[in-house]
């Protein structure tokens, strides 16, 4: 059967941050995960949705008068209701003010190709490329995988960011052999709190990167969230660093909480979950925890005699 279109809710040109050089991000729709701390809720459905931002609007009626689903109230103030609207669009196409916005457009693989091509010269200059993001862009594999041969083929640098969460055998045939680099994010080990915090059991998870640490290489890197109170303690830290170390792994980036997701959530109607911080680490305490961490990688592969290169611990 062939494979629906995936939505895709962003496209950033010029991004810095996801990997070498630089590179044009492609965020998807649709994850297998609901973590809590999530900072791209918009990214957690596959389907498409309506995002509404009240500081925009004007209150001038022209949403509530083209939606066919009559899901927009104003009583006394304007709101969507969820349960009966489509995401169809109308509301957005007519809002003046952009109050309303619908999250998620599909391309075809020759039209994402045709606006990913756009900047190679910045790629070739750079040492950059093309990031898959998401959501979990594992989730739409022969889309992606025929992206990535294309991009290989015009000799462009691939990289996917991953919550490690996809069918391993289809991962190894269809997308693997055209990455260049693989994001792959660790959250939490302990599998209870994983379930608690994500939504999802994470023994398939940690053997997939166990499986890629073989496979892929170098080409792996794992990613840690600092995530206040949930991922970002003394215990879970020191479990992943063990994990790393007893695998091989001297590189980890550290990524410093984004509490954007807070508001993000009101926008899509969705009420945050109280377990979300609402704030990132004190700058002192992320930086205590970041150099511990290091210390206990570098001591756990010291135990089994690897090599004593100094971890490389990158932050974000």
């Amino acid at each position: 059967m062939k494979e629906r279109l995936p939505l895709i809710f962003a496209l950033h040109r010029f991004a810095l941050d996801d990997g070498p050089g630089i590179r044009t991000t492609v965020f998807l729709k649709g994850c297998p995960l609901s973590c809590v701390w999530c900072h791209n809720p918009e990214s957690m459905r596959a389907e498409g949705e309506m995002a509404f931002y009240p500081d925009k609007c004007i209150r001038c009626g022209q949403c509530r008068a083209v939606c066919p689903e009559e899901a927009i109230a104003d009583d006394p103030v304007l709101r969507i209701d969820r349960s009966r609207c489509t995401a169809c669009g109308r509301c957005a196409e007519n809002c003046p003010t952009l109050a309303i916005r619908k999250m998620g457009q599909a391309y075809s693989q020759e039209e994402l190709l045709e606006i990913l091509l756009r900047d190679r010269h910045f790629f070739s200059a750079s040492g950059g490329g093309v990031t898959f993001s998401g959501g979990e862009p594992t989730l739409w594999m022969d889309y992606v995988s025929a992206l990535l041969q294309a991009l290989k083929g015009e000799d462009i640098s691939t990289a996917i960011q991953t919550c490690g969460f996809f069918d391993y055998e289809a991962f190894s045939r269809k997308v693997l052999p055209h990455l260049d680099l693989i994001f792959f994010d660790l959250k939490l080990i302990n599998a209870t709190e994983h379930k608690k915090y994500t939504g999802q059991d994470n023994a398939a998870i940690l053997e997939n990167f166990r499986r890629l640490t073989r496979e892929a290489g170098h080409r792996l890197l794992p990613r840690v969230p600092l995530v206040p109170g949930i991922t970002a303690t003394p215990a879970n830290l020191r479990t992943i660093a063990s994990f790393l170390a007893d695998l091989g792994h001297t590189r980890c980036e550290l990524l410093s909480y984004n509490p954007a997701g807070i508001e993000k959530r009101r926008i899509l109607g969705k009420i945050p979950s109280p377990r979300l911080p609402e704030s990132p680490l004190d700058p002192a305490e992320e930086e205590t925890l970041r150099q511990r961490f290091r210390k206990q990688l570098l001591s756990r592969l010291q135990e089994k005699d690897e090599p004593k290169a100094a971890p490389q611990i990158s932050y974000s």
